[in-house]
Formats: C-alpha cells, structure tokens, sequence
C-alpha cells in the first residue's frame, strides 16, 4: 500500500501517533489508520453565502465517493464568501481565504482534497490555495440556478437586476413592479444563471483541467451534480494512488485553453485577475498579454446573457462547455491534462450542440472575435481590459470628453444631478477602485448612467474605472485600468473636461492632453484623501503588500508555492 502523507501523523506507537489517532476516533474505526488515505473536503457552504448553502449536501455525495473508493473522507469547512452580503467587496478576501485553505491544507493530516466551491470568489481562492500547497485536488462547482420568471419573462440573476434598476431610474419601469422581481430572481438554491462570475469560473475551472470534463454549468438541482459529486469522490482517491497534484498536470497549455473558452463563452471579466492569480501560485509565465493574444481571434458561440438571450440551463441543455470547446478544438492545446489524467481533448469526441440557437457553429459565430481586449496607453501603462461581446459596437471607438468621480460616494452623489455636465458623447471615469485604493477592487466599474441621459432612451456609454465590474454586468466598460490612482497611475490626475479616446481595434486607451501639462499635475486633494489608509488587520496587510491587477491583484508574499511538507511536530 502507498505510504500516504497521513501517515506522518498516525502511523507509530509513539506519544503524538497515539494523540493523532485518538482525537479522531470519533466515529472512525481502528482501520482508518491503516494507510487509507485520507481526503479533506473544503467546503464553502455558508448560510451567508447564499449560493453555497446546498454544499453540505453535495459534500454528502463527495463523500460517500470516497468511502467507496477506500479513502476517508474529511470535512473541512474553509472561509466563504458571499459575492452579494460581503462589504466593502468580496475581492478584498479573496487572498485572505486562499491564504487560511493553505495553510489548513498543509497542517493537517491529509493526502488530498475535494474543492467545493460556486460563488464567485470561492473556486478562485480554493484554486490559488491547492495551487500553492500542491496536494492532489479536483474540483465540485455548486451549480447555478434555476430560472426563474417575473410576468412571464426569464430572468437572468444579476443582469437583470441592472437592467430593471436602470429602467426605474429611467422612468419606465414603478418601484413597486421592481421590487414585485425581487422574488423571482433567486428561485432555486445555485449561484447566478447567466455568464457571471460564478458560471465563468467553474466553465474555466473544467478547461483548466481541474474538474471532471461534463461537470461545470450542472443545474445545483439537478440530480446529476451529486452522481458527478460521488464520482469526484471516488476519483480523488485515485488522484492521491498516482500522485497527481496540480503542478503534474496545470501547464501553461492548460490557461490556454482555459483563455480559448472564457472567449468562446462570454465569460466574465474577473476571470482575468482570478487566472492569473492562480497562475502566480504555480509559477507559470501567465501575462495580461496573453488574454489579448490567445483569446482575441476566439469566437462566441454561446448566446447566453449578459451578452446575448439565455442563460444557464438553456446552455446545459444546449450541450454545454464541451460542445463549445469541440467548435474551437484547433486553437486548444491537445497535450494538456485534466484530474482524469487524460488530455481535456480526449473528452470533445462525443460532444454535440443538441440547440443551435443558444451554442452556435463555428461558422455562424455570434461575434467572430470575442476574447477579452487588453488595452493600454498613457492612461493605462501596464493595462486595462474591456469585454467587446458586452459592449455596443458603436463605441469600441470613441472620443469623449471625461466626466471625473473620485470614488463610488462621490459618483453616488452626483450622477443624478439634473445640472451635471455631461451629455451622451461623454465618457464616464470612477477612481479610488482598484485593488489598494477601496481597497480591494470592488464590482463597480459598470457606472450607473446619468438619470436625465436615461430619460432620454441612453442605455450605454464609454465607462473607464480602476475597479472591477460583475460578470453579470455589460457595457461598454473599460476595466482593471492598471496602475491604479491609488498606487500613482494616471487615472489619479485626468480632470473633468478631459478629452480621452478609446481605440479597442487598436487596442490604444489614452488621455489626449499635453505631456507637459500631464508632468505638471498631481492627483487633487478630493481623490488622495479618498484612498484606504486601514490602520490594522487585514486591511492593512492587503494594503501593504497587494499587487496590481496585470499581475491578479494576489499579495506579494503569496506568489508561488510552499508545498505540503510540515516538518515540526506539535507536541
């Protein structure tokens, strides 16, 4: 039998051995220690986390997996996070919950884990923690919702909730209609049902190689994510039998497939700084270029909200993940693995689009190249992103003059002032967002328009803000501006009045204002008093040693990874 890592701790006949053992047996029996491995479930279920709480019953499923395949299962809840109840962003825990799964992962007696995650930022983090302490680790995504309806209409989770805001600033929609909505947008346990974050990641996560090839975008109510759950259990044993941890299989032929489908799909922006935050964990050369490069010429078969119609269980039935990649299996890397152990392209052969309305051919593509696009210029020197499949054509080339808010309270008050100067060509530039700067990047880059601009029939114009927006969310919004004001960049220093011009076919983002006068200004008083200063805990961490989003906004000390080895004993 293999000499499994648990046994450091409960093999032996010695004073820890015994402690070790007897603090488990709780229920275990005495062969639990034989040399069975032994398999931690992180599981993010939470009350608070509203889309995680049905864990507990897919960790049931995991675990029966694992029994049935000789291994004891562990459950081991991890910090979660809510994308909807945390403040002031879940983003500013992303790294604080992959740093403490690490570190539980490391110091306890376990051979692998089974990753339980669904809303937006807990596969990330649990992915960033397997990544950096390299146990055996696969991957259950919750599942999103069901659909629910509202006057016989679809509703998409989270897109429709800023359509319908808008509308009732706009005049054309009664609050009361509204807030009638608000118990049919959440109609089943899951996280949202359109391409958000939450769907993005997981869809990711399986090109990655990190989930078994078919499971990503299963309804959390339909009863095939609990025999994929048991199957995942099973299999987690055989993970740890072959030793194969996630620096064995996760190449940088793995982000890019894992790239290929975020633009095939739609995907969320956040996906971006969630990549290569993970990529940073395992070492591998992953830039911001590389999105621009491998994903640019992708196209979107997928026809799913906020980009297009549908939404998630449209797209199960459609066919799924693997139907897609099947359309563009020529820009995939066919050498990279999965937690199967065989190339993801090994998966594709039996793949079919069963509804070419919703997952199009690669001949009738929605948008012919739809990847992310990564901009840069004197406004953004290391970057800045923006969603072309979530935009309006007609202003992926734009020049406006800009309308300056210092931060979200300043943006608040004002954007709705009937004598705010501002008009439909104008372009619209939030500060005080980014990663240090809130501090932690929060979702609020898709700016509410103007009201008398709503008033008006506008629904879209040129948004640019250092923070991130909602893989929910659209248009045309220019993103993840890199350096932040906060960390000196020049969006701390454009003024109202302003001229900007955004280029998106050129890829160009920049303020057209003399580079004399640009050496000559220093970001005002209103925008520097208004970046975080915490004075302690973890705000103060993060602030200290956060990075910038071109890297994936992870901490400084956290790149890279520590391994599983524990070399003290704790009695």
């Amino acid at each position: 039998m293999t000499e499994h890592r648990s046994s450091e701790w409960y093999a032996g006949t010695d004073r820890n051995a015994y402690i070790h053992r007897a603090w488990m047996r709780r229920g275990l029996p005495e062969n639990a220690f034989d040399g069975r491995p032994h398999i931690a479930i992180a599981n993010t279920a939470s009350d608070l986390t509203p889309c995680n709480a049905h864990l507990n019953e897919v960790m049931e499923s995991v675990k029966a997996g694992i029994f049935e395949a000789g291994g004891i299962p562990l459950n081991l809840p991890v910090v979660s996070l809510g994308e909807t109840q945390v403040r002031p962003t879940a983003m500013l825990w992303r790294n604080m919950a992959a740093m403490a799964t690490e570190e539980m992962l490391r110091a306890n007696p376990i051979d692998g884990v089974v990753l339980l995650g669904g809303c937006d930022k807990t596969i990330p983090s649990l992915l960033m923690a397997a990544a950096s302490v390299d146990l055996p680790a696969i991957v259950v995504p919750g599942g999103p919702m069901k659909t629910g309806t509202f006057q016989g209409v679809p509703l998409g989770c989270g897109t429709d909730v800023w359509r319908l805001s808008e509308e009732v600033r706009a005049g054309t929609l009664s609050e009361e209609q509204f807030l009638k909505s608000e118990s049919s947008m959440i109609s089943s346990r899951g996280h949202c049902n359109t391409m958000g974050t939450a769907s993005t990641m997981a869809l990711v996560a399986e090109a990655l190689g990190t989930i078994i090839p078919g499971l990503a975008g299963t309804s959390a109510v339909d009863s095939r994510l609990l025999e994929q759950s048991h199957e995942t259990g099973r299999l987690i044993v055989d993970l740890v039998e072959a030793d194969r941890r996630p620096s064995s299989f996760l190449t940088k032929g793995s982000f890019r497939n894992a790239i290929v489908a975020l633009a095939a799909i739609g995907g969320s922006t956040n996906a971006v700084v969630h990549l290569l935050a993970i990529a940073g964990r395992l070492g591998i050369d992953l830039t911001l270029d590389d999105f621009d490069a491998i994903g640019s010429g992708v196209p979107l078969l997928v026809d799913l909200q906020p980009a297009g119609r549908f939404l998630m269980d449209d797209f199960q039935r459609a066919g799924g993940l693997l139907s897609v990649l099947r359309e563009v299996q020529d820009l995939l890397d066919p050498t990279a693995l999965t937690v199967t152990g065989r190339p993801l392209v090994d998966a594709l052969g039996s793949a079919r689009i069963w509804d070419h309305e919703v997952i199009r051919v690669r001949e009738t593509p929605l948008i012919p190249d739809a990847g992310i696009a990564v901009l840069r210029g004197n406004l953004a020197p290391d970057g800045a992103i923006i969603k072309p499949a979530a935009a309006s054509a007609h202003l992926l080339s734009h020049r406006g003059r800009a309308v300056v808010f210092d931060s979200i309270e300043d943006l608040h008050a004002r954007i709705d002032d009937p004598d705010l100067d501002v008009d439909a060509d104008s372009i619209l530039v939030l500060r005080g967002c980014g990663p240090r700067g809130y501090p932690g990047m929060p979702e609020v880059a898709n700016m509410p328009l103007p009201k008398k601009l709503l008033e008006q029939g506008l629904r879209d114009m040129v948004r640019i803000c250092d923070g991130r927006m909602s893989g929910t969310a659209y248009g045309t919004v220019v993103l993840h501006v890199t350096p932040e004001a906060a960390a000196g960049g020049p969006l701390g220093i454009v003024q109202t009045g302003d001229w900007i011009t955004l280029d998106v076919p050129n890829r160009t983002l920049d303020l057209d204002v003399d580079p004399d006068e640009l050496d000559r200004r220093r970001p005002d008083r209103a925008t520097a008093d208004g970046f975080a200063n915490p004075r302690r805990g973890w705000e103060r961490l993060y602030v200290d040693h956060v990075m910038q989003a071109d890297t994936g906004a992870d901490l400084d000390f956290l790149r890279g990874s520590s391994g599983d080895r524990v070399s003290r004993e704790s009695h």
